[in-house]
């Protein structure tokens, strides 16, 4: 990849992020949303190992920024019902609107 091309993406990523700051759902680390974004861009089902897999991170790190989605109702969790220590995260109407008005920033950056 060119040097011109790196900073074009990264200046495309970084319209997008300041686009999205009067976002009215609460600011989220880069870690927090590439969670989400995975959960709402990739098939179902989601369980924290399996995200923790994906991202390459330990489970505890994406343990503690789904609470933190979850605390912000941008995805909920459900217990599993032929395995109760395993829980499944999952999408929300508020967290679907997050990343619409996240796309819409992002598009008009």
């Amino acid at each position: 990849m060119t040097a011109g091309r790196v900073v074009a993406l990264l200046d495309g990523w970084r319209r997008a992020l300041v686009g999205s700051l009067g976002l009215p759902a609460p600011d989220l680390t880069v870690r927090q949303l590439a969670v989400l974004l995975t959960v709402y861009t990739t098939p179902p089902p989601h369980t924290v190992v399996g995200l923790a897999s994906a991202l390459g991170l330990p489970h505890q790190v994406i343990s503690r920024a789904v609470a933190t989605l979850e605390r912000a109702g941008l995805v909920r969790r459900a217990r599993s019902a032929d395995d109760r220590r395993v829980a499944f995260v999952l999408r929300t109407v508020k967290g679907a609107a997050h990343l619409g008005d996240f796309a819409e920033a992002a598009a008009g950056a």
